[in-house]
């Protein structure tokens, strides 16, 4: 048999055993990953590959609590992509520090010495309000910010691309911003049905749950700086507290995400 179908069928038969003997719950399951995954927009088979069978399967096992983040979060609508005035004043006001940090030419300094002959690399001053006391030398990031969560920087070397892959949780949004001279030729990332090119927009704001790639096409290295905000919410204490539980019981060990990268610590 060819190798694509017996990978196939080794994904699917577990569905089929879960269907079985939990059905309802499977059910379930499978209507909240339904509606999560059509948030996409750019519906095809291998979206739906990714999400229920490839390295969308923690998102699909999160999507009831990553509905429930959209029920808190109510009146404000998930965008999927956001522009910063969609953002209340009071989250726009911590990203435009750690901006402003992250064009300061020191700063640069430090990435370009970090990242030396390496293809791609993360570097984690706050993981999910802890801070990384190993890069201490930028006060700014280690700052116990209301809203801020994560601070780091991603740098891809020339030539370097991730596959298509879905953030896990939905109680935090994603900000990019592209530190440094732009890179020459193709340097952008790709989220569902939106294209975002670096030389264009430095910075971009957008929901991980989604399906998305970055991509480094050019003869340069790109860096980029890597915040997740908590989403705006009448109830912003009932998030930060469930992020918290997440960060203790889950995600303690970044390079679980992490495994195709460098990340330093």
């Amino acid at each position: 048999m060819p190798r694509i179908f017996m990978k196939s069928i080794k994904r699917i038969v577990p569905l089929v055993v879960t269907i079985y003997f939990i059905p309802r719950l499977t059910l379930f399951y499978i209507l909240c990953g339904m509606i999560d995954v059509l948030r996409n927009k750019k519906c095809n088979l291998r979206l739906f590959g990714g999400y229920f069978f490839g390295n969308g399967l923690l998102t699909w096992f999160l999507s009831p609590l990553n509905l429930l983040m959209d029920l808190l979060a109510f009146p404000y609508r998930n965008k999927g992509i956001y522009e910063l005035a969609d953002l209340p004043e009071s989250h726009r006001q911590e990203i435009a520090a750690i901006l402003k940090t992250a064009d300061d030419d020191d700063f640069l300094d430090l990435l370009k010495n970090q990242m030396e002959n390496r293809k791609r690399i993360m570097l984690f001053f706050k993981w999910y309000g802890k801070n990384n006391e190993t890069f201490d030398s930028v006060p700014e990031f280690h700052k116990p910010y209301k809203y801020i969560r994560t601070i780091g920087v991603s740098a891809f070397n020339k030539n370097q691309s991730t596959s298509e892959h879905f953030g896990p949780l939905r109680v935090t949004l994603r900000v990019l911003y592209n530190i440094g001279p732009t890179p020459e030729g193709d340097s952008f990332i790709e989220v569902a049905h939106h294209t975002n090119n670096w030389r264009d927009q430095r910075l971009f704001i957008f929901d991980d749950t989604l399906q998305h790639k970055s991509c480094n096409e050019s003869g340069g290295i790109r860096y980029c700086m890597f915040i997740d905000i908590l989403r705006p919410s009448p109830w912003p204490r009932v998030m930060s507290t469930f992020l918290a539980g997440v960060r203790c019981c889950v995600f303690r060990v970044n390079t679980l995400f992490y495994k195709n990268w460098e990340v330093l610590r």
